[in-house]
């Protein structure tokens, strides 16, 4: 065997330029499929940093009970156990209380129903960043007695920074939840829905108005990189007791979840379809060298070589060029990748519009997952070898006498 795979090594190199040609159509099958599964899981990823960085968070602590129903009686003390476990994982590197619930704000005659949220300001700006979409005023500061108003809710009530707006609700166990605060700033997010109802209080203050003292309705946990999130998760939700609820973003926001899948599925029909092109290239390549070798290999025959063994030989050579092409592959998409990840394309005209219209920076992000570029190597080193079964078919069928004529 191991003079076969060398007198197969041999054979590449009495033909260098079959054999770059060859190697070429592997190494740009792998870097275009490396490339196109890089921009794929990068704006998987762009999108679901958007999204958690937009509200959610990755992943949320709530009371059992509150996410089926989401009153402020479901709400919680965040005991120092409970913060202990949370501080203890590694991977999650903020933990911000908020807590949320209903109310009517009015301004004279006008009234609307609005998401009350009280957030931490500080911490929220780590998560969030409100202030970049402040349209108008100020930015919150700890124990604020003043809110921040969602921008169509703030034009809808006819009120400005400076106003004073009177909001009625039901606080902690039915109390009840009035009080007058004055507008330090307007926020216009590019979300329709929270421009319409979403006002945003200091936590302190919005503890007060429900009469919620120490209580939130949730502690939004960030991690460095949401492929430790599954790691998280679990230790999460072996270690925090019964009474509490861990949610991921992927719970929270099944929608996205559903879009991301769907898009996979269309990914997967597309990158088939590359596969395909890549292994007919491939396949071309080879039949020509099997083509241009034919008088060679009648002539092997005909002096006595057996046909497995010249198979074998020809099987090696074709494995030999697969894994040098997805090696030069590999490295060849390594700068590539790397560049694009450091330096994201950026889209223009409507796409890029549209994005910012969505909140969203108009970049093309690439990812560094070192799945991207071992999954790429391992399928196209696969269609390589299983190509290479067709030289070996033609050295079993071939007709010696024709061959010696070729």
């Amino acid at each position: 065997m191991k003079s076969t795979i060398i007198l197969a090594w041999r054979n590449l190199w009495r033909n260098k330029r079959r054999t770059f040609i060859t190697v070429a159509s592997v190494f740009f099958g792998v870097l275009i499929s490396t490339i196109m599964s890089s921009m794929q899981e990068g704006s998987y990823s762009s999108m679901i940093d958007n999204v958690v960085k937009f509200y959610s968070g990755y992943i949320q602590v709530h009371d059992k009970d509150y996410w089926e129903n989401k009153t402020i009686n479901n709400s919680f003390v965040p005991s120092d156990s409970l913060l202990n476990i949370i501080n203890s994982v590694d991977e999650i590197t903020l933990v911000a209380p908020r807590l949320e619930s209903f109310a009517l704000a009015s301004s004279e005659e006008i009234t609307r129903g609005s998401m009350v949220i009280g957030i931490d300001p500080e911490m929220e700006k780590e998560i969030m960043d409100i202030e970049k979409w402040l349209d108008s005023g100020e930015y919150l500061e700890k124990g604020d007695h003043a809110i921040l108003v969602a921008y169509d809710l703030a034009r809808y009530l006819e009120l400005e920074v400076g106003d004073t707006l009177v909001m009625i609700g039901q606080g902690y166990h039915g109390t009840s939840a009035a009080g007058k605060y004055p507008i330090k700033g307007i926020i216009r997010f590019p979300s329709p829905e929270l421009n319409r109802q979403t006002l945003y209080m200091s936590l302190e203050n919005c503890q007060e108005f429900y009469a919620a003292d120490n209580l939130i309705t949730a502690l939004v946990l960030m991690i460095e990189d949401q492929y430790d999130l599954t790691k998280a998760m679990r230790y999460l939700d072996r270690t925090i007791p019964t009474s509490y609820s861990v949610m991921s973003w992927e719970e929270m926001q099944p929608e996205m979840l559903q879009m991301i899948e769907a898009d996979r599925a269309g990914a997967v029909v597309m990158k088939a379809i590359l596969y395909l092109i890549i292994g007919f290239g491939i396949l071309g390549t080879i039949m020509m060298m099997v083509s241009e070798r034919k008088r060679e290999m009648g002539v092997m025959i005909a002096i006595g070589m057996q046909r497995f063994k010249l198979s074998f030989i020809l099987f090696y050579e074709t494995v030999l060029i697969g894994l040098i092409g997805v090696l030069v592959g590999f490295a060849g998409s390594i700068p590539v990748i790397a560049y694009y990840f450091n330096n994201p394309i950026r889209l223009t005209g409507d796409a890029g519009k549209t994005m910012e219209q969505m909140g969203i920076e108009p970049l093309m992000y690439f990812s560094w997952l070192p799945s991207v570029f071992y999954d790429q190597v391992i399928t196209v080193f696969i269609i390589t070898a299983m190509i290479a079964v067709y030289p070996v078919f033609m050295a079993n069928k071939l007709k010696v006498h024709l061959a010696l004529r070729a």
